[in-house]
């Protein structure tokens, strides 16, 4: 008897439209083996569209549907949520309460690695090499000779708590700091700003199940833009990613062996995507994404495809982990 699956899509954040192609894709991949349902969840609204394009709303009590007089209940929730609330521990929350078993990091885990600043003070404490940083919350008044006489220029202004490169912003004089401050405001509550790193970008995903361990091959972003913004990560032609990483083996070495660590330190679960920058041979820690992109444009699917592995057994060996 087939399982049957509720994929989570949507979320509230700037990342909408990306979360529902990963949730399409998907889809796509799993329905040979799965009764799949992608659930919508946009603020309060969570629901199920059918092929005649009926809107069927969840019962938040326990997470099921009406179709037709007949009650689904779902074995287990593949999240494919980008941002709030699927990134950051609140979806994972409301399914630790009611016992459905879902692919993504825990609640805690979710809710630290979607905290970019307390993630680097987590990891730091491990040695792990990273940027140095500023947090800026709204309501405080940044300070551009501190900032700069401690971070130096060009350096990066980010959102702590978003995705997909919104209202990332790479400054080069210091009178444009404010600015782009204010300009990651708009996206969260408080704002990163940290040292620019000169190096090649590079990302590695890495899967974990009870009895099995996947590290993909490493994939260098080569960004034509000024660096990997949202245009270069979703417009074709923007960016080349290179996979596996032309790179000297001992370097691939490291940064799947970090990557791994990381993974273990952070007691992620499922699929995840860590992002580094290479200086002098050296991984330096970017971020971590505990719900990577599932779209054609993504990097972790070409990194599966680059390790000969299927995405329908990938993201079925996750599922089935959990079911």
């Amino acid at each position: 008897m087939m399982r049957t699956i509720a994929i989570a899509a949507g979320g509230d954040s700037s990342e909408f439209e990306i979360s529902v192609k990963s949730a399409n894709e998907v889809s796509k991949v799993l329905s040979s083996r799965y009764r799949v349902y992608i659930i919508m969840i946009r603020g309060i609204n969570w629901y199920w569209e059918d092929q005649k394009g009926r809107y069927h709303t969840i019962d938040k009590n326990d997470f099921s549907l009406i179709v037709d007089d007949s009650k689904i209940r779902f074995d287990a929730a593949f999240i494919a949520i980008h941002g709030s609330p699927g990134e950051n521990g609140l979806l994972q929350g409301y399914f630790d309460m009611l016992q459905i078993p879902y692919t993504s990091c825990g609640a805690f885990c979710s809710a630290l690695t979607f905290n970019k600043q307390a993630c680097k003070m987590f990891l730091k404490d491990y040695s792990i090499p990273m940027a140095d940083a500023i947090l800026v919350r709204k309501g405080e008044l940044a300070d551009p000779l501190k900032i700069v006489s401690r971070l130096g220029l060009p350096c990066f202004v980010k959102p702590n708590d978003s995705g997909s490169s919104f209202g990332v912003t790479k400054v080069a004089e210091k009178g444009k700091l404010i600015s782009a401050i204010e300009n990651a405001f708009k996206e969260s509550e408080e704002v990163l700003v940290e040292t620019f790193m000169k190096g090649r970008e590079v990302a590695c995903g890495v899967v974990k199940t009870s009895n099995k361990t996947l590290v993909l091959p490493v994939t260098e972003i080569i960004s034509k833009n000024e660096f990997f913004d949202y245009e270069a990560k979703y417009t074709p032609g923007k960016s080349e990613e290179v996979t596996p990483a032309d790179i000297p083996g001992s370097i691939t070495d490291e940064i799947q062996e970090l990557s791994s660590r990381i993974y273990d330190l952070l007691a992620c679960k499922g699929i995840v995507r860590v992002d580094f920058i290479i200086i002098d041979d050296q991984p330096h820690f970017l971020e971590i994404n505990t719900v990577p992109g599932m779209t054609a444009e993504s990097i972790v699917p070409k990194q599966a495809e680059a390790a000969g592995i299927a995405l329908e057994d990938l993201y079925s060996m996750v599922l089935e982990d959990i079911l």
